[in-house]
């Protein structure tokens, strides 16, 4: 019986059943644990985005890369614009938790990208 419950959850949930703090099993067919910080936020448009973008060297063994932080929206909102970023300045990254991390200093070019894009940017630090 467990391990039928447990395939059957890996095949609903994927791995979200890891987060699943303290509930172990329910009689209920209908039941949908409801995960704490699930709530998909709606992606402001660009002209109400306020963002922040900067050079970054911390923790990353003196390689650069261009943050840019202050996006509201969803997660997936927040990879499509990672994206386009990166293929427009041709390099890699990352964009997760809110940021877009771009491979290298690419400050004005992003800048420049995000103002014709319409989204409220600005060079932020050193």
């Amino acid at each position: 019986m467990c391990a039928g419950f447990f395939s059957w959850i890996m095949s609903k949930k994927g791995n979200d059943w890891k987060k699943r703090d303290g509930v172990v099993y329910s009689t209920s067919e209908n039941f949908e644990f409801n995960f704490w910080g699930q709530d998909s936020a709606e992606t402001l448009p660009a002209s109400q985005q306020k963002l922040k973008i900067l050079l970054d060297k911390k923790s990353r063994a003196g390689k650069q890369v261009t943050l840019i932080e202050g996006f509201v929206g969803s997660e997936e909102d927040l990879k499509e614009l990672g994206k386009l970023l990166k293929n427009k300045c041709g390099v890699g990254g990352s964009a997760k938790d809110g940021e877009i991390l771009i491979q290298g200093d690419h400050r004005d070019k992003i800048l420049q990208l995000l103002v014709q894009a319409g989204y409220g940017a600005k060079k932020s630090g050193g």
